[in-house]
């Protein structure tokens, strides 16, 4: 699959490398190709980095992990996304990681909606920290991820996607349970700087 990654920080780029050694095709977007944390990238099989334009523009589905005060400047310069697949991983954080910031009558993910009129976003890899994408194996067992949308295709794909990573994935109903999965992840963060370290995750349990 053609993925493109938009955010090539911990996140991105720890999600970008494990796509590409799956054999996706993964394009990072960067204006600066020509650092050392890109050409490191690029070195990746099956990896290439290109503009965040051409990225956005040649994937069937777009990894968005950006910073959450960049996010709407970055989407705007990703051009037309209708009807491309948009899988954000960001968390609408204040700085001091004291809590959201934004009201809890929307999210991070329904405002990205709003900002890629005609995208089907599907909110995942947010909830555990980049270590755990990298391995969500604990012993015989694996980390859940939970995601949420409003298109059942584009769902399909993040599930299959997370899947392929090793994740447990659950499907947590529309995108308005964005609302519940952002500020899940600051319980993790939480926790991870809280003394439990960040090598922890959450299992849905079934009885």
């Amino acid at each position: 699959m053609n993925l493109g990654i938009i955010g090539a920080g911990s996140v991105g780029g720890t999600l970008g490398r494990r796509f590409a050694q799956l054999g996706h095709s993964v394009a990072f977007g960067s204006r600066r190709p020509d650092s050392p944390e890109m050409a490191e990238l690029a070195r990746q099989p099956n990896a290439r980095v290109v503009s965040p334009y051409e990225a956005a523009q040649s994937a069937e589905a777009l990894i968005l992990a950006t910073p959450w005060p960049n996010t709407a400047e970055a989407l705007r310069g990703l051009g037309n996304l209708t009807g491309k697949i948009v899988l954000d991983c960001i968390n609408p954080l204040k700085p001091d990681l004291s809590g959201m910031a934004l009201a809890n009558t929307t999210s991070g993910a329904e405002q990205v909606a709003e900002w890629a009129p005609g995208a089907r976003v599907v909110k995942i890899f947010n909830t555990v920290g980049f270590g755990v994408m990298a391995n969500p194996a604990f012993g015989s067992e694996s980390a859940t991820m939970f995601y949420c949308g409003d298109d059942g295709a584009a769902k399909g794909v993040a599930r299959d996607l997370a899947a392929q990573l090793g994740f447990d994935p659950v499907d947590a109903g529309p995108l308005a349970r964005a609302r519940l999965l952002e500020p899940f992840a600051l319980l993790w963060i939480s926790l991870a700087i809280g003394g439990h370290g960040r090598e922890i995750a959450f299992r849905l349990m079934h009885r």
